[in-house]
């Protein structure tokens, strides 16, 4: 009988996110994939004890999203198809509560299976609701407004850009519409709902490019989050009519080691909270928007935060994970009692089993400090040292954090070591920061990879000549540049749903998220030499250690092409790749099935070519 429990177990264990709260503030609705695939579910969160939470929908795709109304038991759920990305709406009524309210209503609001649907807003009176959707010509999201009481909707406006509803005005007659221009910047927009031939306004345009968000339109006021005044974030006051902002509370009064990120406001706009990120540990505060007073809560434990909102009574509602705390919700009551609400199940493995990274930095080729979480397996190291993986987060702007993983933990397990840096170009370190990759400086990030590996091989418990390389989405293009400019720094490596020829790729990538990417990126027009010169397959006969891909074939960000393009260049060149793909899987692998047979050849894969030993014959440095 094995000493460890195979990667099916490790994949059982059960999650709860992204909760919202009835409107009496009775009960709780969350996404749990309690079933296998992340379904809604609510339950009580008063009278205890609580009730075994019931389940709101019944897809066999995973629900994406959920929203609910400021005014009625009702909420919104987001799905697709096989991880297209089409999203739709779905309105649920009712909770599912105890009694007469027992029973809900499942009811489909969008019906253009080839068009996204973008939730943005109910009206104040929840009776209408706002979103975007591309269906016009499957590149601009233009405005529609659905009436809840027919299902009717309409389009207000039509809207150029990747356009998201932010805010809905307390008195009903205007929105706010952010326009994704790039990962680091967004343009919004004021429409007038009265009048559809009012021209929109773009309140940010004579103000420096800058990201929002968190923005809550209330009757005292609006309040957003960006990073336009002050370098690590600022939360405060914007004027709607011009774009003007002032701070109550920025990064700079904070540690130096982290920025401000998720604000919540209460509907009445009386109460307000606000997350901090320190080296990617949440920190959760209450703040008062009229003086701007900062408050910290004590009694959470330390982790990630998500999905924080702010209930009128001061009630606090979240989801919360650790690397040894699977995701729950959690509420602190308005006298700022600490509660979990949810207890997902941990299919029998044992807190203690799980590991805690140790936060460390290491210094690359420019003499810049780049931070990272180094998680060591508990068992003593053979004689020869660990095997490590080198995983490279998605994005770039993005970061990884120290939250639940499964992928982690099971490889902890089996006495990996993991090194997961965040390379110049990821979020939560500043806007400076995360603008260090962008076009001419893309392989910078890259060389950022290399110092990791030197980092690695002055670790005494280290084995230098079995460090694999793993990453997804991004971080599969960086895997395969990793692979390309430093082949001999690896043992192995696997690329799921990676870029490998940049052209290519925003040539084939969804038209709608394009222009975006190029921001990021470069553009065809004005990069096309870059984008050649930095793309892994025009150097893919130096990959010459073992290779996995996964990808999925609905994948609408990183087509199935560019997988199926280093699969192929790769083998003519005589390397060893093996090739995963999945029919009815998207950008994200999220089937259970299909989650376990990936997660488990990669394992396998692991095993082949790094061979660790047994952790039985290890021994103590």
């Amino acid at each position: 009988m094995s000493t460890f429990p195979d990667f099916a177990r490790y994949l059982h264990i059960r999650s709860a996110v992204a909760p919202v709260r009835s409107p009496d503030g009775r009960r709780v609705a969350f996404l749990s994939d309690i079933t296998g695939v992340f379904q809604v579910w609510s339950t009580a969160v008063r009278p205890e004890p609580r009730a075994w939470p019931r389940q709101l929908t019944f897809f066999q795709e995973k629900v994406w999203a959920l929203h609910s109304s400021p005014t009625d038991p009702w909420l919104i759920a987001v799905g697709d198809v096989g991880g297209n990305e089409r999203h739709q709406l779905y309105l649920v009524r009712g909770y599912g509560g105890h009694g007469d309210a027992e029973a809900h209503e499942l009811q489909r609001l969008t019906s253009d299976d080839a068009a996204i649907h973008r939730f943005g807003a109910f009206s104040p009176d929840g009776r209408r609701l706002l979103y975007t959707s591309n269906a016009r010509n499957g590149v601009d999201f233009d405005l529609y407004l659905l009436e809840m009481d027919t299902g009717q909707a309409h389009r207000v406006r039509e809207c150029p850009g990747n356009r998201a509803v932010l805010a809905w005005s307390p008195d009903g007659r205007t929105a706010l519409l952010g326009d994704a221009v790039g990962p680091l910047e967004t343009q919004i927009y004021r429409v007038d709902l009265t009048n559809p031939h009012a021209p929109e306004i773009c309140i940010t345009q004579r103000h420096p490019p800058a990201r929002y968000g968190s923005v809550h339109w209330t009757a005292r006021g609006l309040y957003a989050w960006t990073d336009r005044t002050h370098d690590r974030g600022a939360i405060g006051r914007l004027d709607p009519e011009n774009g003007d902002f002032v701070p109550l509370v920025d990064g700079d009064s904070h540690p130096p080691e982290g920025e401000l990120e998720g604000l919540a406001v209460s509907r009445d706009g009386r109460r307000a909270a606000y997350l901090f990120n320190h080296e990617g540990t949440s920190r959760l505060f209450r703040l008062d928007v009229e003086t701007g007073m900062a408050q910290p809560v004590a009694g959470i434990p330390p982790g990630v935060i998500g999905h924080l909102s702010v209930h009128p009574d001061g009630g606090l509602l979240f989801d919360l994970q650790a690397p040894d705390r699977r995701p729950d919700v959690w509420q602190v009551t308005p006298d700022d009692r600490v509660e979990r609400l949810t207890d997902s199940d941990g299919a029998g493995i044992p807190r203690s089993h799980f590991v805690v990274p140790e936060l460390i930095r290491y210094t690359s080729f420019d003499g810049l400090s780049i931070p990272a979480l180094y998680y060591r397996p508990r068992q003593p190291p053979p004689a020869e040292g660990y095997p490590c993986i080198l995983y490279v987060h998605g994005g770039p702007t993005s970061q990884l954090r120290p939250d639940f993983d499964v992928r982690f933990q099971y490889f902890l397990s089996r006495g990996y070591a993991i090194l997961g840096p965040n390379v110049r170009g990821s979020t939560g370190y500043g806007r400076s920061y995360a603008a260090m990759d962008e076009v001419e400086r893309r392989m910078d990030s890259v060389a950022d990879l290399r110092h990791a590996v030197l980092w690695l091989r002055q670790r005494p418990e280290i084995d230098a000549t079995r460090i694999a390389i793993y990453g997804r989405s991004y971080g599969g293009f960086m895997v395969l540049a990793a692979l390309t400019e430093y082949p001999e720094l690896f043992a192995a490596g696997i690329d799921v749903v990676g870029i490998a020829n940049w052209v290519t790729f925003l040539e084939r990538t969804s038209s709608w998220r394009r222009a975006h990417r190029e921001r990021e990126y470069g553009s065809l027009a004005h990069h096309r030499e870059l984008l050649e010169r930095i793309s892994p397959i025009h150097r893919a006969e130096r990959i010459r250690v073992p290779l996995l891909v996964i990808a999925g074939d609905n994948d609408p960000r990183v087509p199935l092409h560019e997988s199926e393009q280093i699969v192929e260049r790769v083998r003519g060149a005589g390397g060893t790749v093996e090739f995963l793909h999945y029919p009815d899987e998207g950008h994200q692998i999220s089937k259970l099935a299909n989650r376990i047979d990936s997660f488990t050849r990669m394992a396998d894969f692991l095993e082949r070519y790094l061979r660790p030993s047994s952790p039985r014959e290890g021994k103590a440095t």
